[in-house]
């Protein structure tokens, strides 16, 4: 009889166990919001103490035992997860074995520089490693995910091979009789475009001007290309030209040099290599700003001189913000 009660007595503690095992598994957790984690590499000890340190789960014994029961199941994967708020710890163990890791995001906008880019991957969170040495011209703006972990170099390659793919694009689709000899040729052109307007409709009409004057052997006159040369390839100034940079002599000074600059001012969109290779119709050599953030354009010099009077008559009316 005592041996009977023994073993029943045993029976009901497993029993009480499994139960309460059950109801740990499935049962929330503490974790008190959702939660991005680097879970570490490592042995099980390890990706416990990090889960129970952020809160993720109660107690590490715990999860530890559910890892080895259900191993079966598959393994867990280091990397940076995201982890619901209350997550049991089943949860917890199906984003450790099936869940995509974080992804991040960086965003390269249209008509940055070299070095403004470079910074921007530099401040790039959860990204290893040193900013390698960007080209300008050499990355395709766009949005890129990434993840924890992953390098600089990595993703500006990334980015470089889009915009090698881009300019591959336009150049095959360009118009027959564009006085362009070669993609470079199209890429720094387009990032002049890139630069004068920030209208997608205007800049086929841009784009045309500037070939027009291409081919009529006339300077580019582009105010961007010098803002570029007096920068120190910056891309803005901390006030307007002055008669002294416009006169100054400089490969980008397009008031000075005849043709184009020797390579690109800016990161061009596709949208901008895109005027180029296919620009509008027109026989317009001019353009001036509206007042209202476009342009206008102009094909002989005494309109455009007419345009110039108007924008600065918009200009002189304008009122002016005050003093702080």
């Amino acid at each position: 009889m005592r041996v009977l009660l023994t073993l029943l007595v045993l029976l009901a503690a497993a029993a009480g166990g499994a139960y309460y095992a059950v109801r740990s598994y499935d049962a929330p957790g503490p974790l008190p919001a959702k939660t991005a984690l680097v879970v570490p590499r490592g042995g099980l000890a390890e990706v416990a103490a990090a889960l129970e340190r952020e809160h993720v789960v109660a107690h590490g014994w715990q999860f530890r035992a559910a890892a080895i029961a259900t191993r079966g199941q598959g393994g867990l994967h280091a990397a940076e997860l995201e982890f619901p708020a209350a997550a049991s710890l089943h949860q917890v163990l199906v984003v450790l074995r099936s869940a995509r890791p974080v992804q991040h995001h960086l965003t390269i906008a249209e008509g940055l520089t070299a070095e403004q880019v470079a910074l921007l991957v530099d401040r790039a969170p959860a990204l290893d490693g040193e900013t390698p040495l960007v080209p300008e011209g050499s990355v395709l703006p766009e949005t890129y995910n990434y993840e924890y972990g992953n390098s600089r170099t990595a993703l500006l390659d990334r980015a470089s091979r889009a915009m090698d793919r881009a300019l591959d694009a336009a150049w095959a689709a360009r118009a027959p009789d564009l006085p362009l000899a070669e993609p470079k040729q199209m890429l720094t052109l387009a990032s002049i475009v890139e630069r004068e307007t920030g209208k997608p409709e205007e800049r086929p009409m841009v784009a045309a001007v500037f070939l027009n004057r291409l081919r009529l052997g006339m300077k580019l006159q582009s105010d961007p290309t010098v803002v570029y040369g007096a920068s120190g390839g910056l891309g803005v100034l901390d006030h307007g030209l002055t008669r002294a940079e416009l006169d100054a002599d400089t490969p980008y000074n397009t008031y000075r040099i005849a043709g184009l600059p020797p390579g690109p001012i800016c990161m061009p969109g596709v949208l901008a290599l895109k005027a180029v290779a296919q620009p509008a119709t027109t026989d317009d050599l001019y353009f001036v700003a509206d007042g209202s953030g476009g342009h206008v354009f102009a094909r002989t010099e005494a309109e455009h001189l007419r345009n110039v009077a108007h924008w600065r008559e918009v200009e002189r009316v304008r009122p002016r913000p005050a003093n702080p």
